[in-house]
């Protein structure tokens, strides 16, 4: 005979083992969020000192901690944003980490923390320019063991084969935040299409005149395609597999 759950029942089975789960896994990523900050001050005070003499002051990086879920790391004329979401999550059926040996073997397993990394222009920042666009270039998912995958564009591989192999390190940390500075630095600022800003409007250029907000971002008028992705010279795929 069927052993049914009374509500109350039920409601103390999620508490002890699905509200745990998710506890631990916050709990991890925040752990590896405090030590990506450490990384990317370290970073940046090793590539400053690194910089050689006379070098333009513009190009030094600098690093500032946004707060409990945020940090910043200014690169030239680019930012680039890590952000940690305060909520832990689940994957749809479809997603491609269901076929992993690691999560059919416990679907706890699956329950992820997310630390996103976002490329913006520094000047967006600087201006105030609230219209300015940024593109999300990559994605961090911790689970309750700090085992680990990456997501993302270009460089920024896709390496969710390897989740479950092993637990994220400074190494494994320090590899990402070089990457994502890379890909920024390379990430050029491209010309949109003169039919997309041919006519202005006297608000936009009023706005222009005060705050210089007209919405720029780096592919303004551009749209990413696959070859974006199949392109890359080197991804960070390659970068932790040779770890």
């Amino acid at each position: 005979m069927e052993n049914t759950l009374s509500p109350q029942e039920e409601m103390l089975k999620n508490l002890t083992e699905k509200s745990s789960v998710k506890q631990k896994t916050y709990d991890a990523t925040l752990e590896v969020f405090t030590q990506l900050k450490t990384t990317l001050q370290t970073m940046s005070e090793e590539v400053n000192k690194a910089l050689p003499d006379g070098v333009d002051s513009r190009v030094r990086l600098e690093y500032r901690d946004r707060g409990k879920f945020e940090a910043e790391i200014k690169v030239s004329g680019d930012m680039l944003i890590f952000s940690m979401h305060s909520n832990i999550f689940q994957f749809d059926r479809d997603h491609l980490i269901w076929k992993t040996s690691y999560v059919q073997q416990n679907p706890s397993n699956s329950y992820c923390g997310i630390i996103s990394i976002y490329n913006f222009l520094s000047d967006s920042f600087k201006y105030n320019r609230l219209d300015d666009l940024g593109y999300l270039i990559g994605r961090i998912f911790i689970n309750r063991d700090r085992l680990f995958f990456v997501e993302g564009k270009r460089q920024i591989g896709f390496r969710y084969k390897s989740f479950g192999e092993k637990a994220i390190t400074s190494d494994d940390l320090k590899t990402i935040v070089e990457t994502a500075v890379l890909y920024a630095i390379e990430f050029d600022l491209l010309v949109p299409p003169y039919d997309m800003v041919k006519e202005a409007t006297v608000e936009q250029m009023n706005l222009k005149i005060e705050n210089a907000r007209l919405q720029t971002g780096k592919r303004l008028g551009f749209q990413f395609k696959s070859d974006d992705v199949l392109n890359a010279t080197k991804g960070l795929r390659d970068g932790l597999r040779d770890k």
